[in-house]
């Protein structure tokens, strides 16, 4: 714990107990010592014609061992803990520890028994210290007032109601596709535009939807320089949202419908995954892509909250956001908010910068990969929710192609990871897929990359931006 200044001290009240929940100590720098203190105590004789008492000599003796640099302290409240007990049907409760508990090797009867599950929660309470909420009174209003109407859902909860950006959702067998945004998209961005850089960037972005009529939101980054609240508010206004199908998770040009043009094939969207594994000569751990999420993020009660950097200064306020509020900062007005473009573009001889990237198949700039897609040009025929316009399982070729271009890579700047493996293998070796079916989430890549801002690469949570 000591070690790893993110962690928090656990002290356990039973310790044989796998169910009891510890209390938790916050670490603090200090500087203080380390005192050493002998009492000595000496007895005098008492002589034998004398009742008087004789007090004892004592004599302290201090030493300083050293400084004190960091200390625990245990400020929070105990959790509520679990006991497996058992209710009968008079009321008693009984003890389930001796059943539950495998103390030592058991028999195959020991697992056999017929007894009732229990596996408590891992966490019970959210905080373990005690806050006030400093409640405030009711406002008094004028006579004839009304409440707003509020939803039932957001009178108490975790985070503040979510702000409406009024975007379009389109499923693959809606039969209509929007022809022009929601009147409370216009109004809402005609309400933050108020100055000449996000007229200029409302511009730049319709220029992009007439070069290609589709696009994802981190090719739109990469292109323009737009800080991420006001693309927000900008996307809904230009384009509606595809939720599934082979364009799921990209924004479409009012008016576009890729279910009928046979040239939006190279549009669709291909989700692809590094496959690693011990059985492939490589853990993750030994990857030169690091994961985009860790469970280290996880804001759990043994462990401290990170701080994060906020991208909003009060410049950015002042210049309502735009782009050209990169005055004093370290990238110029014209990309300070750009991507790069290994965000959404595949390159031969480049490593994804995460381990799970969306890519669309124009952005596949390999011309192997173009051959896979171009297979059926001129003779699609039925355009298919899960391969599109494209001949089916070319979403798996393209894959299998794909990993064996990254295993050489890795190869090339890690051999020691693939010394069992013989040269005959290459260009053979299929490596298991982690299917893509379920959304859950450049220069040449450098094993320390670090991305720019704002450039989570978690397409599949961008509709809760616009809900």
């Amino acid at each position: 714990i000591y070690a790893d200044p993110a962690k928090r001290l656990e002290l356990y009240f039973r310790p044989k107990d796998p169910y009891c929940h510890p209390v938790c100590a916050n670490r603090f720098p200090t500087s203080t010592v380390l005192l050493k203190v002998k009492r000595r105590t000496t007895k005098r004789q008492q002589q034998p014609d004398t009742e008087e008492q004789i007090q004892p000599e004592v004599q302290f003796e201090m030493e300083i061992l050293g400084t004190v640099t960091t200390v625990y302290k245990f400020q929070g409240m105990s959790d509520f803990q679990y006991l497996a007990m058992h209710s009968g049907p008079d009321g008693k409760q009984t003890s389930m520890y001796d059943k539950v508990l495998m103390l030592k090797p058991e028999k195959e009867e020991f697992f056999n028994r017929e007894l009732p599950l229990y596996i408590p929660p891992p966490i019970f309470s959210r905080l373990d210290t005690p806050v006030d909420y400093f409640y405030r009174p009711d406002i008094q209003h004028r006579e004839g007032y009304n409440n707003p109407q509020v939803s039932g859902e957001n009178l108490i909860g975790l985070s503040r109601a979510r702000r409406p950006h009024n975007a379009i959702f389109v499923n693959f067998d809606d039969e209509e596709i929007p022809t022009k945004p929601l009147d409370a998209a216009v109004q809402t961005w005609k309400k933050v535009c108020t100055n000449p850089v996000d007229k200029q960037v409302e511009e730049e972005l319709r220029k992009l939807f007439e070069v290609r009529p589709i696009w994802s939101r981190n090719a739109v980054k990469a292109n323009i320089s737009v800080h991420p609240d006001k693309l927000k508010l900008l996307l809904p206004y230009l384009a509606y949202y595809m939720l599934t199908g082979p364009w799921r998770s990209l924004w479409v040009r009012f008016g576009y419908d890729p279910r009928k043009h046979p040239e939006a094939k190279i549009y669709q969207v291909l989700d692809f995954r590094i496959r690693c594994g011990m059985k492939y000569g490589y853990a993750p751990n030994d990857m030169p892509v690091k994961a985009k999420r860790s469970t280290y993020n996880y804001s759990l009660p043994i462990t401290v909250k990170k701080p994060v950097s906020h991208t909003v200064s009060v410049h950015d306020l002042k210049q309502g956001l735009g782009t050209s509020s990169a005055s004093g900062g370290k990238k110029p007005a014209c990309s300070r908010y750009k991507l790069k473009e290994s965000i959404y573009i595949f390159r031969e001889g480049a490593l994804p910068p995460y381990r799970q990237m969306f890519y669309q198949l124009c952005d596949l700039n390999v011309e192997s990969l173009q051959k896979i897609i171009r297979r059926n040009d001129g003779a699609e025929s039925e355009c298919t929710e899960r391969d599109g316009w494209c001949l089916p399982k070319t979403s798996d070729d393209l894959r299998d192609t794909m990993s064996l271009m990254i295993k050489q890579i890795i190869r090339s700047t890690r051999p020691a990871l693939f010394s069992n493996t013989t040269s005959s293998e290459d260009g053979k070796e299929q490596l298991a897929y982690e299917s893509g079916e379920d959304e859950d989430d450049e220069e040449e890549e450098e094993e320390d990359f670090k991305p720019s801002d704002g450039s989570e690469n978690e397409m599949e949570t961008e509709i809760l931006d616009y809900v």
